[in-house]
């Protein structure tokens, strides 16, 4: 029972800063009936991912919980630029560039766990019922902090010309964009190859960073966050936390940190592998260290 509590708090911290963001996201949004497109948006993907739960959860499936992550994403982004009355340049590229990173990532989560079979994180988890609620319920929130930013400037009711934080920005998520396609693209294209089977990527871009693909997904999110700032008002600034999140999300909570400890498990007596260690950067793309 004590561990059913641990995950019952969980869903209502989860639920709590979800409240929270809403608030601080709906400082200057359209409204819809009365109440803020922001937090519409925010309830929209929370339940989204409760009702999900629930055949998962009967059917003690996690095949579709990348998937529908990334269906969230297109979904709420999708609800804000349909329901917008005013849909200029700097919202409809916000609004393409979420949608073609969360159908490109959603794709390739799905394909890359129909292959595998089952997702190893979710052996124990999906056979609980508040751990595996909580689990859903922490991508809802995942999903709302992440591309808050971008979801507050789509929602705003400010106005404001394009200039240099536009360009900016979206160089850098383009960048980015490009950067995570083609390390997940090399990668697995290197798992392919049976001859490299147990072995360790270290070329294109792996040559330069241990986890280009994370560094590429930092980036995009923050040019985002560069791109809406200049509708941003008010409590609204406080979405701008979304690249910080995705930073220490795949730096310090996840990502990094778990992928780190496994390859040590599993090459940590290879001498080559701790020369690429040595002479390789663990995030930043560059060929010099």
């Amino acid at each position: 029972m004590s561990g059913n509590y641990v995950w019952i708090l969980a869903i209502l911290a989860s639920v709590l800063f979800g409240f929270l963001l809403a608030w601080a996201g709906s400082d200057g949004s359209m409204q819809i009936y009365g109440l803020p497109l922001f937090s519409i948006s925010v309830v929209f993907a929370f339940l989204i991912q409760w009702i999900c739960f629930v055949p998962s959860f009967l059917f003690q499936t996690e095949k579709y919980f990348d998937l529908m992550g990334s269906l969230t994403y297109v979904s709420i982004i999708i609800f804000a630029l349909v329901m917008s009355d005013d849909l200029g340049a700097r919202k409809l590229t916000i609004g393409i560039f979420v949608l073609l990173w969360a159908f490109r990532l959603g794709t390739f989560l799905f394909s890359r766990i129909r292959s595998a079979g089952e997702d190893s994180r979710f052996k124990v988890i999906k056979t609980n019922f508040f751990q595996f609620l909580m689990t859903w319920s922490l991508q809802g929130l995942w999903v709302c902090v992440t591309c808050g930013a971008a979801l507050a400037a789509i929602t705003s009711d400010k106005q404001n010309s394009l200039g240099v934080f536009f360009f900016v920005g979206s160089a850098f998520w383009l960048v980015g964009f490009f950067v995570e396609v083609l390390a997940d693209h090399q990668k697995s294209e290197f798992n392919r190859e049976l001859e490299n089977s147990g072995k360790f990527i270290h070329t294109g871009l792996w040559a330069w960073s241990r986890h280009p693909n994370y560094f590429g997904e930092i980036m995009l999110w923050s040019g985002l966050a560069v791109v809406a700032l200049p509708v941003l008002e008010g409590w609204q600034h406080v979405t701008l936390i979304s690249p910080i999140f995705v930073f220490l999300l795949l730096t310090k909570i996840s990502g990094i940190n778990l992928l780190e400890r496994q390859a040590e498990s599993r090459w940590g007596g290879d001498p080559d592998y701790q020369s690429y260690k040595r002479s390789t950067n663990v995030l930043i793309i560059w060929p010099f260290r």
